[in-house]
């Protein structure tokens, strides 16, 4: 849901919304967030990549602003940076990768949207998870795929099998 009030990039970056909420061209975009399905998948995705952050050399931020453009802030749910990343409150250079996670009011228009701001921005690597059909999809530039056993990606190589993600939803 958005407001129709526009408000400056300044007044989004110096209040705390709860949750935090997105921000385009001048408008908050409240984010589909705290049902059960959507949370223990942020969990445990964020746990099993934290659990290997050394060997592969990433720190993981879940609900981490993003400036993707001068006037736009996604908040993944989970990010993924490598560890040489500079340190920033707020991200301004792209993360290594960018984790979604469906809730049942995203839409296919909406989720687009924000992959395609990742990506524009220079993230390599975006997932897609459905608690629901406990499906999951690697997107890259110039590349969409199911992911078939395991979520990954490339230099580092990070797998996640998807049996570890989905693993409590029955």
């Amino acid at each position: 849901m958005s407001t129709a009030t526009l408000i400056p990039v300044s007044e989004y970056l110096s209040t705390s919304y709860r949750p935090d909420c997105e921000y385009l061209e001048g408008e908050l975009l409240e984010r589909n967030v705290g049902e059960w399905d959507h949370s223990e998948i942020q969990a445990i995705v964020s746990a099993y990549l934290f659990n290997r952050r050394r060997e592969w050399g990433i720190q993981v931020l879940p609900e981490q602003r993003v400036q993707v453009k001068s006037t736009r802030f996604r908040v993944p749910d989970v990010c993924v940076v490598l560890r040489s990343h500079p340190r920033e409150q707020i991200l301004t250079h792209p993360p290594f990768l960018c984790i979604e996670i469906l809730s049942k009011d995203d839409t296919m228009t909406s989720m687009q949207e924000r992959i395609d701001d990742y990506l524009e921005f220079g993230v390599p690597y975006v997932w897609v998870l459905d608690p629901r059909t406990k499906r999951a999809r690697i997107y890259a530039r110039g590349i969409m795929r199911e992911a078939v056993g395991v979520l990954e990606t490339e230099n580092p190589a990070i797998q996640v099998p998807l049996s570890e993600v989905f693993s409590e939803q029955d």
